[in-house]
């Protein structure tokens, strides 16, 4: 079979999704059907339907698009049934009920931005900055009835530098994860894949989560210290963003961080207490400082901590909580 003659069903909805939805439309594959979310009521009144990003470029390219409520609907099925495809691709989509998952007779296969079996779970590339991880990559496996347990397919390393926040390593790994999408289905045509189950990559190491991520996720400990708070901001930058209580006197506003720079140091502060000095605001930690670099309070713009100050007034007692 030719990658011409393979009828594929691709399944997704973020940016993340979109590269490799292109890579296999720009390939010359037989993309017969793309699954995505219904679109998205945006706006003060909720009144404006807004698409997926994968909705918006299959539009472009004149691909069927199935947007199901539900996946177990059964009119859905039923057209999903009819595109018969022969192999189905899951990026960045949801649950998939078995029903929908078994219906290829080549399979379903999900890319996974991860190093599977690490990092299960919906929020991958956060969890890994956020824990520290200095490298992470992408995985391809076939699915199965718990999520993200599926037998793997291929994987791709890459580093994670010390001042690589989510948005960088996302970016990174989606176009990475475009490569490794149209390897995986080379390899399937070609009929040389040897999938490995997961259960063989697991060793006595610790298994990390990554659970979807809420707004009290977000909400910095300050206790953390320098280095664990660091990582927990540049891994939430520069969406969701971590956020935390700047308290000036008696006000109280939300604050969010985008960006800071640590510095290890011994001192005698309280931790939370904020410094301002010469156009910098850094925080004090139990073992050093956060100079906060970028910063948002809520019902403003996102902007440089220098710009922030220069129409701050700061009162006596000034930290964050």
């Amino acid at each position: 079979m030719t990658k011409n003659e393979l009828r594929i069903v691709f399944m997704g909805t973020p940016d993340f999704a979109v590269e490799s939805l292109r890579r296999l439309v720009e390939g010359g594959y037989n993309v017969v059907g793309v699954v995505t979310m219904p679109d998205k009521p945006v706006g003060r009144h909720q009144d404006t339907l807004q698409p997926s990003a994968v909705k918006q470029y299959a539009t472009e390219k004149g691909l069927r698009i199935l947007q199901p409520e539900k996946l177990k609907d059964p009119k859905f099925v039923e057209e999903l049934s009819s595109l018969k495809a022969h192999l189905q691709i899951v990026v960045a989509f949801r649950m998939l009920p078995e029903v929908v998952w078994q219906m290829p007779p080549m399979g379903t296969f999900n890319l996974h931005a991860s190093l599977l079996p690490q990092y299960r779970g919906a929020a991958p590339i956060n969890w890994a900055i956020i824990n520290g991880e200095t490298e992470t990559g992408i995985t391809t496996f076939f699915l199965q009835h718990e999520i993200d347990t599926g037998n793997i397919i291929q994987q791709v390393r890459i580093p994670i530098a010390d001042t690589d926040n989510a948005e960088v390593v996302h970016d990174k790994l989606m176009l990475l994860g475009g490569d490794l999408v149209i390897e995986t289905v080379d390899n399937i045509i070609a009929g040389t894949i040897q999938s490995t189950p997961q259960s063989q990559l697991i060793s006595d190491e610790t298994l990390h989560p990554a659970p979807k991520i809420f707004k009290d996720t977000c909400r910095i400990d300050w206790d953390l210290g320098v280095k664990r708070t660091y990582d927990f901001i540049r891994g939430l930058s520069p969406y969701p963003a971590a956020w935390t209580h700047l308290i000036n006197g008696n006000k109280t506003e939300v604050m969010k961080i985008f960006a800071t720079t640590k510095e290890t140091a011994s001192h005698s502060l309280p931790t939370g207490t904020i410094i301002i000095e010469n156009s910098e605001l850094r925080v004090a930690l139990n073992d050093g400082f956060l100079k906060i670099d970028e910063l948002q309070i809520a019902g403003k713009r996102r902007m440089k901590t220098s710009e922030f100050l220069r129409g701050f007034r700061a009162e006596t007692q000034i930290c964050v909580m």
